[in-house]
Order: structure tokens, then sequence, then C-alpha cells
């Protein structure tokens, strides 16, 4: 027992003897704490981000140059490039282009055929499916929705989902004569996650082509 001294009477600063049996139990929590502060922390995935992406306005100019069949509307963000080469080998007529997204690192390839005795709509349409299937390999679902405009325009989009090659493809014909192909595909790995803003961006893009475009005679 300490005492402090005083000129009156002592006064009682604590009883050491009352702490004395309670010893074992300061002594059990020190070494729970002390344990628990030697568990290794858990470790938590954080799930992974990816860069943001400044997608442009949307604002449309006219491709109608005087030699091609066809003109539609494009994006002032791409550039049309003439395409020569399919699969390394020439292109079977003058009139295939390239819608080019030159920062966004995409491409739509437009493919034009002409419909006649070597190429049967028939033919035509039937190439043109297996082409847009045969990413399904990879695809977690296809949707086909179809589509006609009041420019004598009609067709299919493809909606391709999953980690495809080209996730948005489509076709746009008059039945008679035309016949268009159109696939996306970007320069990178494809990513369902990482692509999917400019998928959804460039979506309304190519709507947007084959709302406005048309066939010349």
């Amino acid at each position: 027992m300490i005492l402090i001294a005083s000129q009156k009477e002592p006064i009682l600063l604590f009883n050491i003897n009352f702490y004395l049996p309670l010893r074992p139990f300061y002594l059990f929590l020190s070494f729970t704490f002390l344990f628990a502060a030697c568990e290794p922390e858990t470790y938590i995935p954080k799930p992974r981000g990816y860069y943001k992406i400044e997608l442009p306005k949307k604002e449309y100019t006219t491709f109608n140059k005087p030699d091609y069949p066809y003109s539609f509307e494009y994006p002032v963000y791409a550039n049309i490039e003439k395409d020569t080469m399919f699969f390394d080998q020439k292109t079977e007529n003058p009139w295939w282009i390239n819608v080019n997204f030159s920062k966004l690192g995409g491409k739509i390839y437009i493919s034009y055929k002409e419909i006649n005795a070597t190429h049967s709509l028939t033919k035509l349409l039937e190439d043109s499916y297996k082409m847009s299937h045969y990413h399904s390999k990879r695809a977690d679902y296809i949707n086909e929705p179809v589509f006609n405009t009041p420019n004598n325009v009609h067709g299919i989009y493809y909606d391709v989902g999953g980690n495809a090659a080209s996730a948005l493809q489509f076709y746009a014909t008059d039945s008679v004569k035309h016949f268009i192909r159109g696939a996306l595909y970007f320069d990178t790995t494809p990513n369902v996650d990482s692509l999917k803003p400019i998928n959804e961006f460039l979506r309304k893009d190519i709507e947007h082509l084959i709302q406005t475009l048309q066939w010349k005679l």
C-alpha cells in the first residue's frame, strides 16, 4: 500500500494488493493483442481498372464520291480510307473502304458487292451470316435485329457479345443491285469490359451511317 504524506492524516492512493489477483487477466489480454497484431493481413484484390477515354462530340459529314455507288454520313472524327487489300489479296472492286477512328483505335471495314449472276443475293446473305457467326466461338450471344430505312436500305445488325474480335457488324442491301457488309475491329486484343464504352459510342455512329446510307443508280 502506498501513502501520500501530509500534515494531517495519510491519504490512500491505491491498494496494490487489490490488483494482484487480476494480474493473470491482464497478461491474457496482453498476449491476445500481441498475437492479433502478428496475424498476416488478408489481401483483397482490387477490381481491374481501365483508363478513362475522352469521347468526342457527335458531328457528321457526308461521304459522296462521284465514282462510288453509295453515299452516307460519317463522324468528323473519322477518316475514310480506300481499302485495296482483303486478306493479302486485291479487293474485287474499287469501292471497298475503311472508316478509320484512329484516335479510338478502331476501323469499320466496309465491303461492297454488286448483286449479279456471280454474286447472288442468297450467296451474299449466306456469306455474311457465316462471317458474322464465325466469331460465335468466343461470343456470349449474337443478337440480330432487322432494320429498314426510307432510303430502300434494309438488312441486319449483328450485335456480338463477349470477347469476340468484332462486336458490331451489319449488312445492308436493296435486294436488287447493291450489297454492303460492315464490321468494326480494334487494333487490340478483344476485351468486352475495356472496349464497352467505345463500342457503345461507335454503335450510334454505325446506326447513323446506315440510316443515312443511300444507293446510286
